[in-house]
């Protein structure tokens, strides 16, 4: 059974008020506060439902004893009648013994024992797997998605809520939010962390825009794939702004040109396709482009032309040579630079087609 995140409480509440709890919660995601959250919202529920012995087995390398999972479960507490067992798995890949365990343990799950097992973001050749359709079907898994650039000043909204605080109605409450998302984007802990430090220092009630930007600090954090989403959508000043911060993080010059370039490769592929006559799903699989970026280049591709990507794609090797360590008499000698100007040529090809 699968569960929205925003589910879950719901979920927990009408099980304890009713059934009692599910044998099974896997909790899947990148966004470690919500998966936090999650986790913790399962372990409360099965401590007022009488599971008062925890048990923690971490997967760390090939060579974790499933044995002894497997035993541990199926064994007797001594000092409660109920048991928590949780199951974690940093990689999210338990390797064929694993796979087998935790089919063999989804199969004969242990009464009052109640599992809950913590895994990354999965890709969808792991959700199709037999280990985790069998976690799937013997219990629930809440998938945690990362709260993206449209939705946080909502999220944002609703937390100041929680602790009884809001911005002002109108247009001045939603540049707040918006100038507060800008400033924690992609650093969904740091957000939260700035919103407690707003109910420290200011009363529950309505908070004034230079309240929040004298209180919250500059913690975005960005990586290489949501700064090609930006190039791609044409979105020079938010591309630009990517850029800095992938540099001031530390980021590799090198690999935010791979972006960059395969991004134009793949635009250059995708379009020779179309025009050999394919239908647009055939050329996006040649141009072996899915997950978010599909709906981009499902946008971009039907108005570009070939002759209009191939001299990107020639700025893109001079510009490669550059952070590799090389110079070119028409370009800036410093990398960053370089990526700089490539991203402009890029958005402004893209917004003119």
């Amino acid at each position: 059974m699968q569960l929205r995140a925003d589910r879950l409480a719901e979920h927990l509440a009408q099980a304890a008020a009713r059934d009692g709890l599910r044998p099974l919660y896997t909790v899947w995601g990148d966004e470690a506060l919500l998966v936090q959250e999650a986790a913790d919202a399962v372990r409360s529920a099965a401590r007022a439902a009488g599971h008062g012995e925890r048990q923690v087995h971490t997967v760390a390398g090939a060579h974790f004893d499933w044995s002894g999972l497997l035993g541990a479960a199926q064994s007797m507490s001594l000092f409660s009648e109920r048991q928590l067992v949780e199951l974690r798995i940093p990689s999210g890949k338990p390797g064929k013994d694993g796979a087998d365990a935790l089919q063999r343990y989804c199969e004969r799950l242990p009464p009052d024992v109640l599992t809950l097992v913590q895994l990354p973001r999965l890709d969808r050749q792991q959700q199709q797997s037999g280990w985790f359709t069998a976690l799937d079907g013997a219990g629930v898994s809440v998938r945690i998605d990362p709260v993206d650039r449209a939705a946080l000043p909502a999220w944002i909204a609703q937390r100041l809520a929680r602790q009884g605080q809001r911005v002002a109605d109108g247009e001045d409450g939603e540049r707040a939010l918006a100038w507060f998302a800008d400033r924690v984007e992609g650093n969904l802990l740091a957000a939260h962390q700035e919103i407690q430090k707003l109910a420290l220092l200011h009363p529950p009630g309505v908070l004034p825009g230079e309240a929040i930007e004298a209180a919250v600090l500059d913690v975005a954090r960005f990586d290489t794939a949501q700064f090609g989403e930006a190039v791609l959508g044409g979105r020079l000043g938010r591309a630009l702004r990517m850029l800095e911060a992938l540099q001031a993080e530390g980021e590799a010059a090198v690999l935010v040109h791979w972006t960059l370039a395969e991004d134009i490769r793949a635009l250059l592929r995708g379009r020779e396709a179309m025009d050999a006559g394919k239908p647009l799903p055939l050329a996006l699989r040649e141009a072996r482009v899915w997950g978010r970026k599909e709906r981009l280049y499902e946008r971009l591709l039907p108005a570009l032309r070939s002759a209009a990507l191939a001299p990107l794609l020639q700025e893109a090797q001079v510009c490669d040579g550059i952070v590799k360590g090389l110079r070119h008499p028409d370009w800036p000698h410093e990398p960053w630079a370089a990526l700089r100007r490539l991203t402009i040529a890029l958005v402004l090809r893209l917004r003119a087609r």
